[in-house]
């Protein structure tokens, strides 16, 4: 079983009864409509990853973006905590099921 495509795109896996129900000329030509708009975007976001992943390897550390130092720096504050969530407990009533344990 094949289905066709739009021109371009190719279809490596196996197409099995019921993929055409799913991969109808539509939804392919949207796909193929993202992959053409958005690829080269994709490819440098990638890139640019590989290069992050070597910095961080080669022992750069995390930090903040330096576009939103303005918001750390800024004089802000967020909502008091509500009434509800100030006091919170949890009652354990007994031993822990085979369900839970981390020893299965």
């Amino acid at each position: 079983m094949s289905i066709a495509t739009p021109p371009g795109m190719e279809i490596k896996a196996d197409i099995k009864p019921g993929y055409e129900q799913i991969l109808t000329p539509e939804a392919l030509a949207l796909v193929a409509k993202l992959a053409r708009e958005f690829e080269p975007r994709r490819q440098q976001l990638l890139a640019a990853r590989v290069e992050r992943a070597q910095r961080l390897d080669a022992g750069e550390r995390p930090d903040f973006l330096a576009d939103t130092a303005h918001i750390r720096a800024g004089d802000w504050k967020i909502a008091p905590i509500p009434k509800a969530l100030e006091c919170r407990r949890v009652e354990i009533t007994g031993r822990s099921t085979a369900r839970w344990s981390s020893t299965r």
